[in-house]
């Protein structure tokens, strides 16, 4: 699934409004996870913090009735590059919300489905792309250690 530059732009436009609250200077705020819940047959993304509470909203024309199966693994992979980006270009640098928290991906039901970006200082999640090879460079420490 492909989405549109106005799309992008409606889904980074409701990520900025949902953080704007969070954005003030003000006292440091405790948030566990920001929740993002798309729903395929509307089309419609939901944010919203560990309360309940909605943040914002928008409807992607792209999701309005998308028949696919992979819904949210698409949803998942375009959320995610989006708060990524957003994270490079310094979005989320002057939040007022105690480190560490995340951007969730969340079903109609409100269970998790994948923790789309961590924010914390200290903390490295681990991908794919981090453990390529690290099944080798075990196994060839280990022999090492054991002919010592």
């Amino acid at each position: 699934m492909k989405l549109s530059q106005s799309s992008l732009a409606s889904l980074e436009g409701a990520l900025k409004k949902a953080i704007a609250p969070y954005t003030c200077g003000g006292e440091p705020t405790i948030v566990t996870d920001i929740h993002l819940q798309p729903t395929q047959h509307s089309g419609e993304l939901s944010i919203f913090d560990d309360e309940d509470k909605v943040l914002a909203h928008t409807t992607i024309k792209e999701w309005t009735g998308y028949e696919g199966n992979n819904f949210y693994e698409n949803a998942e992979r375009i959320l995610s590059t989006l708060l990524c980006n957003m994270k490079s270009a310094g979005a989320f640098d002057k939040l007022t919300i105690l480190k560490p928290f995340s951007f969730v991906l969340v079903d109609k039901e409100k269970e998790t489905i994948a923790e789309l970006l961590l924010m914390d200082d200290d903390t490295l999640l681990l991908n794919e792309e981090l453990l390529k090879g690290l099944d080798e460079e075990l196994d060839s420490f280990l022999k090492e250690l054991l002919e010592k």
